[in-house]
């Protein structure tokens, strides 16, 4: 509030209210804002105005980068799928696709499976077991990428009829790869085993890979 000093005035008249130089102007004690103060607010408007606008400018460039960013339905579609295996009996394998890449599933033959336990790991080019290769419990079940570790063919060996090599597992006729019955690498270019995916059995008859 504006200080109000008593003055008398030279020529004797009734002392008259004079306001201090703080004080803000008024009329019938209505405070009037003065120039100072509206132009404080207005850039106060203004830079609130200029920090929001430039919220939704970041948002709009952000959210198109997230969506992209994001998996779309059909990816997600193919991150893992699942497979009736109660059709394939001992001995017999199927194809099937997963990410665009084939996948062999064999059901082992008792004798397939001993053939591969006996193997000597020291001799292998990439040692490994054949029951690391599958899960516990469900060690007839070899499942692997049908893609040859050499330079990315499709070996032969998982439809009925066809050639599947000096060890009885997969035979890949570009370069001469030959697979045993757990898969792994015996004879030919390819460096490394067929590699096994990520999978589960969701029952005894049905598996999730990926």
């Amino acid at each position: 509030m504006a200080t109000v000093k008593e003055t008398a005035g030279s020529n004797g008249k009734a002392p008259q209210a004079a306001t201090t130089d703080d004080a803000a102007p008024s009329i019938d004690g209505v405070v009037l804002k003065t120039e100072g103060e509206d132009r404080v607010r207005r850039r106060d408007f203004i830079n609130i105005a200029a920090v929001s606008f430039a919220g939704i400018g970041a948002a709009a460039v952000i959210l198109p980068v997230l969506t992209t960013m994001s998996a779309s339905a059909d990816v997600l579609a193919l991150a893992s799928i699942e497979v009736d295996v109660s059709a394939i009996q001992p001995g017999q394998a199927i194809k099937t696709s997963w990410r665009k890449q084939p996948i062999f599933i064999r059901n082992l033959m008792p004798a397939e499976i001993a053939e591969a336990n006996k193997v000597d790991l020291g001799g292998l080019r990439e040692p490994q077991t054949l029951a690391e290769r599958t899960k516990p419990g469900k060690e007839n079940w070899l499942i692997t990428l049908g893609v040859c570790t050499h330079l990315g063919c499709v070996p032969l060996g998982a439809a009925a009829g066809e050639v599947k090599g000096e060890y009885g597992g997969y035979f890949c006729p570009c370069h001469g790869s030959h697979y045993d019955t757990a898969g792994r690498i015996r004879k030919g270019p390819a460096p490394l085993n067929l590699e096994v995916p990520e999978f589960s059995f969701l029952s005894d008859t049905i598996v999730k890979i990926g």
